[in-house]
This record gives structure tokens, C-alpha cells and sequence, in this order.
């Protein structure tokens, strides 16, 4: 559908607005258009004023016999698709692990419980989602998932088991991001507005939410490492010390490539991702050596092996997330600009 620019005045331009479309949308003359200069430099034309989006409402129905984790799990299904408005309804009376699950989860997603009795509760968020930062709230969610794994390798390599459960309780810090950042990004894909006021274009959504996933699995893996140095500790039982001192190095290097990764995403650093996935080579070497001289050893406690080896694939798992952030920087350098 074209339309030729025709001049009005000295100085305006206007074209006219198609009768099939002004029909559709019971627009007459006088009426009021508004309009939306988008990234790409296009003009978006919606019917009447500019209007504040409804938040959209949904009702989930829960069966007593049911467990607080499937429920859990449909409010943040509902949350990341959009929904900001949720009624929550039980044919009989909420069990306490009902209740509890749906109280945790609403705490992690950011959304406030505004009513509620025995057999119903009404949960809402609370973000004006056209005012957050993608861009601002990766960073942070990568400087907290970073801290992690750092430290996860300081408390490693000096037993430090404060540290450890210190490491351990940043988990949820990170999920909190997570769900938010997915949620931001599902939305901005499915909504060009939205997109346009978060300074995001819908195609790089998909690469952001692959990012958002690699930082969580990084911290994910973090987490593993400090819960098997407390499990040890717990049991008074030791890695050796020739293959602490392995892990932490391979440890280190993962941990670097994974900041490093994050950086050329948001640079698109071409160079710098290539050398990355070089890189990873040198830990695949490393945790070969840690297999072999864990296999040689005399170690013959069964828990230590089994977190020699957990550890050994969460080190591994880090330099994988680095791996992949790697490989959609290198995308998104040769993505096509209008």
C-alpha cells in the first residue's frame, strides 16, 4: 500500500490515510491520530489518542490436591507473557504449602499480593516496564553473577566456607533479574512500542534473553561450586591439594572468558570473541588434566570424587556460557541495519 506526499501550505507534507483503514477503525474527520517515530525510522499511525496500556488480568484456577511448585510455576508463565494481573482461585481452602509457594514466588517476580482470604488471592506487579533498562539491568545482573563466580573460586581454593554460603545466597539475586529481564524482553518482541521506548529493537530481543539465560546458568554453576565446598566442610572431608589448585586455575580462566564475553556482546568485539573461543580450548586441556590426576589419585571417599567431578563440569559449564555469548556477539556484529 503507497501513498504519494503532497504539499499543504509552505512548509507541510501530508498524505492521505487509507478509507479501508479509517473505516476499520470508525475514524471520521476531526477525529484524532496518533503517531510513533519507531527505531528503523518508520512512522506508525494508531487510531485515536495515544492511550496508557491496560495491564492484562488473568484468572488461574488451582486444584487443591495440586502442589505449590505447579503452582508457582503457572504464575511465572502468566508473568513472563505479560500478564501484570493475576487472580489466583481454589475450590477449597489454600493448603500452607500452597500459600507459602505462592508467597515465594510472587516475592522473586516482583509482584505485591493485594488481596486475599482462604480461597483466593489477587497479585499484581508493579513496574512500569517503559522506564526500565534492558541494557542496565543485564549489566547488573552480570555483575552480581561475576562476584559469584569469583568468589566461588576464592572460598575453593582457601576453604573459606563464610564465603561460600555468601556466594550461595546471591543465587536468588540473580533469579530476580532473570525473570525480570525475560519478561521485559518477551514483551518488547511482541510489542514495537514498548521496544521503541526501551531503545531495543525486537530482532536483537532474542539474542538478549540467549545472554540473560548464559549470565543465570553462570551463577547457576557458581552455586554448585560453593554447595559442594559446604558439603565437604559439613562432612570434614578435602579435595587435594594439587587438584585444588588446577580447579582454580581452570576456574580463573573460565571465569575470565565469561566477563570478557560479556563484553564484546555489547561491543560486538569480532576479535575479541574469536579469541575467546580459542580460548576455551586451553580449559577443555586443563580439565582433561584434573579427570586424569583425580583418576590417578588415591582419593577413595566417594563424596569427594563426586564434587571433584561436579565442580570440574560447573568450570567447564562457565567457559560454555562464555562460549556461546561469544558466538551471538559475532552474530550481532554482522546483523543488517535499514
Amino acid at each position: 500500500m503507497e501513498r504519494k506526499i503532497m504539499s499543504l501550505g509552505r512548509s507541510s507534507l501530508v498524505i492521505s490515510l487509507p478509507k479501508y483503514w479509517a473505516n476499520l477503525n470508525e475514524l471520521k474527520r476531526g477525529d484524532v491520530v496518533s503517531l510513533a517515530v519507531q527505531r528503523d525510522r518508520s512512522l506508525v499511525v494508531f487510531p485515536g489518542a495515544e492511550k496508557k496500556r491496560e495491564p492484562r488480568e488473568i484468572t488461574l484456577r488451582v486444584d487443591p490436591e495440586r502442589t505449590g511448585s505447579l503452582i508457582a510455576r503457572k504464575i511465572i508463565g502468566c508473568y513472563l507473557n505479560g500478564y501484570s494481573r493475576m487472580t489466583i482461585l481454589s475450590e477449597k481452602v489454600f493448603s500452607v504449602p500452597q500459600r507459602k509457594a505462592i508467597r515465594d514466588i510472587v516475592r522473586m517476580l516482583y509482584m505485591r499480593i493485594m488481596e486475599s482470604d482462604a480461597k483466593s488471592m489477587h497479585i499484581q506487579t508493579l513496574i512500569d516496564e517503559s522506564k526500565a533498562s534492558p541494557k542496565t539491568a543485564i549489566h547488573r545482573m552480570h555483575l552480581i553473577a561475576h562476584s559469584m563466580c569469583r568468589d566461588a573460586l576464592t572460598s575453593l581454593k582457601n576453604r573459606d566456607i563464610r564465603l561460600a554460603k555468601s556466594v550461595f545466597s546471591l543465587d536468588d539475586d540473580v533469579d530476580h533479574f532473570s525473570f525480570f529481564l525475560l519478561r521485559l524482553l518477551r514483551n518488547a518482541a511482541r510489542d514495537p512500542i514498548l521496544a521503541n521506548q526501551l531503545d531495543i529493537e525486537p530482532i536483537d530481543c532474542m539474542d538478549h534473553q540467549t545472554l540473560v539465560y548464559r549470565i543465570e546458568h553462570a551463577a547457576d554453576h557458581s552455586a554448585n561450586i560453593t554447595k559442594h565446598i559446604i558439603m565437604l566442610d559439613g562432612s570434614q572431608q578435602k579435595i587435594p591439594n594439587h587438584l585444588l589448585t588446577l580447579m582454580f586455575t581452570a576456574g580463573t580462566e573460565a571465569v575470565n572468558l565469561y566477563d570478557k564475553a560479556v563484553d564484546a556482546f555489547f561491543s560486538k568485539d569480532i576479535e575479541a570473541s574469536v579469541e575467546i573461543l580459542e580460548a576455551q580450548k586451553k580449559i577443555e586441556k586443563l580439565d582433561q588434566e584434573i579427570a586424569t590426576k583425580a583418576f590417578l589419585s588415591k582419593q577413595k571417599s566417594a563424596l569427594v570424587i563426586c564434587a571433584i567431578c561436579s565442580i570440574r563440569e560447573s568450570i567447564a559449564r562457565i567457559a560454555e556460557c562464555a562460549a556461546d555469548i561469544s558466538e551471538i556477539a559475532i552474530n550481532r556484529a554482522y546483523k543488517m541495519t535499514t
